[in-house]
């Protein structure tokens, strides 16, 4: 079974608790039409879990076959430096078939972020580094496509439908407790 080979560091996004009992990693690409399906199969589960579980997510953009997918994740960084990553993330899944530049800009702008700001920063790959750097660490992990969930460090190999990861979660819990 493959594992977590980069730890949870608090230069991750993160919602919910540290101390909480389960950790779900995925490693998302925002065009994948798999990870925007997973998008509030995930929402479920943090809302069943609760306090238990805190959610990271990385980027993996596979841009091989999402040409939106690196400046999406980009996109999403760049808020983060404003503490609105989970804002643009939301907002990116919520909108995954428009997605591209304009809707990058028009969420921005809806986050209160500056557009101009965005677009050198992604003229510039200011955020590139980072992003390699998610996908670095989950290709060191075994991640070789998106969704890829890790539940407490180990990879989840299951369906990803909310009955399987509430299932594996529910297993991982019981470990931790």
């Amino acid at each position: 079974m493959a594992s977590l080979k980069t730890p949870v560091t608090s230069r991750d996004h993160v919602q919910g608790d540290a101390s909480a009992l389960i950790t779900l990693v995925e490693y998302g690409d925002y065009e994948c039409p798999h990870c925007g399906h997973a998008y509030p199969i995930v929402k479920r589960v943090q809302k069943h879990f609760g306090e238990k579980l805190r959610f990271v997510f990385r980027n993996f953009p596979l841009n091989e076959i999402h040409p939106n997918a690196e400046s999406a994740a980009e996109a999403a960084e760049f808020a983060g430096v404003s503490d609105r990553f989970w804002e643009m993330h939301d907002g990116i899944f919520e909108n995954q078939e428009q997605i591209g530049l304009p809707l990058l800009f028009e969420l921005a702008t809806q986050l209160g972020l500056s557009k101009a700001d965005l677009r050198d920063a992604l003229t510039n790959k200011e955020y590139t580094p980072r992003v390699r750097e998610d996908f670095l660490g989950g290709v060191r992990s075994g991640v070789n496509g998106t969704p890829t969930f890790f539940i407490n460090g180990h990879r989840h190999e299951g369906p990803f439908e909310f009955e399987d990861l509430a299932e594996a979660i529910e297993i991982r819990l019981a470990d931790a407790e």
